[in-house]
């Protein structure tokens, strides 16, 4: 492989880990959706009101909910069966994953004896905070910071594979290129929404894993300056090898989005995509507090995550969310979505004027965007 773009057309299940993947996807989604509704309807029919002979009120949060769904046997097996769909996503992306590493590796290769065009910069030193430190996320085998010897891509391919298998699973794929930056696509439409054009002369990518989404901020805005950072220096060293293969001049730095090492009013926009659910109490704030240094007066912070926000869902929900928490690589999920991401934003030192949290349509779903922009003065 020689060619630009040379890493989407190595990335091809073949015709028998597509139907494997085919059947993850399906299952997920039934899991996620016609059984979650029959749960919603059981919790409505029988164990709400059994809930409310025994203690004279309807459940008034997730963890009386708990206690409502108690064993009931729906609720046990559809947690079994989610547990057991996610050991199939892993076990089954990889496959693909095993098969394409040699051309990935050689791929790879060929870009470092190559001109760069962006930046790597790793920190093997780094302190990583928790939960991403002692937590597998997303239960992924090795978490986030597997090296795996020489085939050191293999971290970021991974969760690349799982993302390509979601993508297929709810039809984002057809007519898109694989890897194709959707969400990056999807958080620069909630700028332009709320900002209108912009024309930012550097750009963070906060928590930008793989770098898939990263390459829309650069295509977007071509002259900008673009960096992505992230705690996992596998994750990056796939991302860099992406945007390499890709062609894009992209810079990608190792680092705690709390401290990232960058010179105040660095940056004109800020963003990221589902990065504060996968951090902590402390650490959320914090990051927001350094979002705030970075910015130049006038720039804009955004992000999108998880909307599943208490006040939003029903109990039922709640508690299936707050089995992720327990069972699947979750830590933070509730934890986050507890928090006023507005409220925090202002403890941040942004304007209460200039601060926004709410929720935009993507698909059949939508997202919980927050951000604000910096005071001019």
């Amino acid at each position: 492989m020689s060619s630009e773009n040379a890493l989407p057309e190595a990335y091809r299940p073949n015709h028998d880990e597509t139907a494997r993947q085919n059947f993850v996807g399906a299952l997920k989604g039934f899991l996620n959706g016609k059984l979650e509704v029959a749960l919603d309807q059981r919790y409505q029919s029988e164990l709400e009101p059994g809930y409310r002979a025994a203690h004279g009120k309807s459940p008034a949060n997730r963890d009386e909910g708990l206690q409502a769904f108690g064993d009931d046997h729906l609720y046990q097996l559809w947690g079994a069966a989610v547990y057991t769909s996610q050991d199939l996503m892993w076990e089954t992306v990889d496959h693909t994953c095993q098969r394409v590493m040699p051309a990935f590796v050689a791929r790879r290769q060929q870009i470092e004896d190559a001109q760069a065009q962006g930046s790597l910069e790793l920190n093997p030193n780094l302190d990583i905070p928790e939960p991403i430190r002692s937590v597998e996320i997303h239960r992924q085998p090795g978490g986030y910071f597997a090296e795996h010897g020489d085939y050191a891509l293999l971290t970021g391919l991974r969760y690349f594979g799982t993302v390509e298998l979601y993508r297929a699973a709810k039809g984002l794929s057809a007519d898109t290129r694989t890897g194709a930056p959707g969400m990056g696509h999807f958080i620069l439409g909630a700028v332009r929404k709320r900002f209108g054009d912009i024309a930012p002369a550097a750009v963070l990518d906060l928590g930008c894993g793989t770098g898939t989404e990263t390459i829309a901020y650069k295509d977007a805005f071509p002259q900008a300056d673009v960096w992505g950072v992230d705690l996992s220096g596998p994750l990056l060293s796939f991302a860099h090898t992406w945007s390499e293969d890709a062609g894009r001049a992209i810079h990608y730095r190792q680092a705690d989005a709390r401290m990232t090492g960058f010179d105040d009013a660095s940056f004109d926009l800020i963003v990221s995509n589902i990065l504060f659910h996968e951090t902590s109490t402390d650490v959320l704030p914090a990051i927001m507090r350094e979002a705030h240094r970075l910015l130049k007066p006038g720039g804009i912070f955004l992000n999108a995550d998880t909307p599943f926000q208490p006040h939003n869902i029903p109990i039922p929900k709640q508690v299936t969310n707050h089995w992720q928490v327990i069972n699947n690589g979750e830590p933070f999920w509730t934890g986050y979505a507890d928090m006023d991401m507005g409220e925090e934003l202002v403890k941040a030192g942004f304007d209460a004027a200039h601060v926004f949290a709410d929720y935009d349509p993507l698909g059949q779903g939508v997202f919980h965007i927050f951000g604000a922009r910096k005071a001019d003065v």
